[in-house]
């Protein structure tokens, strides 16, 4: 809902109106609420961003484990959706088996059940390096 603020240059008392939409604003002539004059200077207010909970969570300086108290580890819709949330904060693309394993809890299929179904990952093979190229770690580089 757009707010904006006003100073009234008659009664030079501060007027906050509120609209439903972004047109109607468009279309309003601004009055005075206390005295009714249309003679009014528009204001620059602070912007509120709204942030879900576990949005302010992960822009908080003091992060701590309390925060996930709430959070059932046994429902998996709960931590399907915990997820979603949190790829969404971050803007990162995790790609299509986050996304899969995400729908598939979100459907309320059990974590185990959806590991199960994964594909075994060698022990000895390497994670993807975040630099690319598929080579390890180190690029392939011995030390």
């Amino acid at each position: 809902m757009p707010t904006y603020e006003y100073r009234c240059n008659a009664c030079r008392r501060k007027v906050t109106l509120r609209y439903k939409t972004y047109a109607e604003y468009d279309e309003a002539v601004p009055v005075c609420t206390h005295c009714g004059s249309a003679d009014l200077t528009r204001l620059i207010s602070r912007v509120a961003i709204r942030r879900s909970p576990l949005g302010r969570l992960m822009n908080s300086d003091d992060v701590n484990d309390s925060a996930f108290d709430d959070l059932d580890t046994d429902d998996p819709v709960m931590l399907g959706r915990m997820l979603r949330e949190m790829s969404a904060e971050t803007g990162e693309d995790l790609g299509g088996e986050f996304e899969e394993v995400v729908d598939r809890l979100e459907r309320g299929e059990s974590p185990e059940d959806i590991e199960s179904s994964l594909p075994d990952i060698p022990a000895d093979v390497p994670p993807p390096s975040p630099l690319g190229g598929g080579l390890g770690d180190f690029g392939g580089l011995d030390d």
